[in-house]
């Protein structure tokens, strides 16, 4: 298995710069300022976050797929449930 990745954010987005969920998603979040880290699944220097995706995924590279703090993740989430678990990890 994959190693999580590791982040200082309560919300980490791994997304594509093409993805229109992706885009949705981060654009959703902005308008309640909700706070999150991105993550580019194509960047250089991110293969192990790319990794991780697929490995969570079903060996597919799915985005946006969402890591929380707490270690859980959610695939392609919307935007309410993104806002409600980053309100729960922040009032932890």
């Amino acid at each position: 298995m994959t190693a999580t990745p590791e982040t200082n954010a309560h919300v980490t987005v791994f997304a594509t710069s093409w993805c229109p969920f992706c885009a949705k998603l981060r654009q959703n979040l902005d308008r309640t300022e909700t706070p999150y880290d991105v993550v580019d699944v194509e960047a250089a220097g991110n293969e192990d976050a790319a990794a991780w995706v697929e490995s969570v995924n079903d060996g597919n590279r799915v985005v946006p797929t969402v890591l929380y703090s707490d270690g859980t993740h959610a695939t392609n989430p919307p935007a309410s449930a993104v806002r409600e678990k980053q309100a729960e990890l922040a009032g932890a």
